[in-house]
């Protein structure tokens, strides 16, 4: 058993890293199974040698985040106490304050975890970036601020989201109206980032003027994309030859960035993904990136995580039992 004591710079500092009603202190607890007893700026810290270790390095750290200005949320103990224990050797200001700043509803965004800001960087510095894997993990979330921070910053002129109308159980030819309003589903989770990021009327405003453009990959056929940003969601869904007529789409003064999870194609069984074919293809062509997440990325509810572990662990005993079959 251990005991280490921090003393806080002051109450301000103090409040704002106990959270209110301690909940922060008391999710500190729980997720490092340690024990800290607060006395006004006096922290104390106690249990294992090592837990302990890491704790007063975690309050440490929060601590630095916090006198820089960076809003302290509930959520961030959790990806603060999962990026120290995967890599002791970190700083979360490195990762915490890289923001990509969305001044239309005065959101920061930041990344979460190593590969999220991996994926920031990559996106910063190459003209395409491919971004692999689970659900939760930021893929277009991120993509998107980033395309809003660009447009903001007068990098682009426009923003362009497609993604492929692919069913998944369901066929279009049963939705009612036109082929717009037949589309218009597989496009919300697009939308539903935008008006995450910019208000309700800012968001027709630009939508209305084209500078915001959100649109199935089939309207991106025969078109030269200069001076945008270009995000196609869902890739795993699209084939072959929509993957190569999509990039190829890509003109002067642009990026694109290609999301998918490739254990989630609903593609028919014959036909290959063009997010699986990209990899083997374009892997090795510079100036293009690829970004791969894990479910220890994922930034949603704390269930998700487990889910996708356990579907992924039921897969893999799957094709186990295939294999002894044979």
């Amino acid at each position: 058993m251990a005991i280490k004591q921090i003393t806080l710079s002051d109450n301000t500092l103090a409040a704002n890293l106990f959270g209110s009603g301690d909940r922060n202190i008391r999710r500190l607890e729980k997720k490092l199974d340690v024990e800290l007893d607060t006395r006004g700026t006096l922290v104390t810290i106690q249990g294992d040698n090592e837990k302990v270790d890491l704790a007063e390095r975690l309050i440490n750290e929060l601590c630095s985040l916090l006198e820089r200005g960076y809003p302290l949320h509930i959520a961030d103990i959790d990806y603060a106490v999962r990026l120290l224990t995967q890599d002791r050797g970190l700083t979360l200001s490195d990762i915490f304050l890289d923001t990509v700043h969305v001044s239309f509803k005065k959101k920061v965004i930041t990344p979460k975890s190593i590969a999220q800001k991996r994926y920031v960087d990559a996106i910063r510095r190459y003209d395409i970036v491919f971004s692999i894997g689970p659900a939760g993990t930021g893929k277009t979330y991120l993509a998107m601020a980033m395309a809003v921070s660009a447009l903001l910053k007068k990098e682009v002129d426009r923003i362009i989201l497609t993604r492929p109308a692919v069913e998944a159980g369901e066929k279009l030819g049963f939705l009612p109206g036109d082929l717009a309003a037949k589309v218009d589903p597989y496009l919300r989770p697009l939308y539903d980032a935008l008006y995450d990021m910019i208000d309700t009327e800012k968001t027709h405003n630009l939508l209305e003027s084209a500078t915001i453009e959100v649109a199935p990959l089939a309207f991106m056929r025969g078109r030269t994309l200069n001076d945008s940003f270009v995000i196609m969601d869902e890739a795993q869904n699209t084939t072959s030859e929509q993957m190569k007529m999509f990039l190829t789409r890509l003109g002067m003064n642009s990026k694109a960035v290609v999301t998918g999870d490739i254990t989630q194609i609903d593609l028919p069984l014959a036909k290959p993904s063009g997010l699986v074919e990209a990899q083997n293809i374009l892997g090795d062509v510079d100036g293009i990136k690829f970004i791969y997440f894990s479910e220890q990325d994922v930034v949603r509810h704390p269930l998700v995580q487990d889910i996708i572990k356990a579907y992924e662990l039921s897969s893999r005993k799957g094709r186990d039992s295939e294999d002894e079959d044979i």
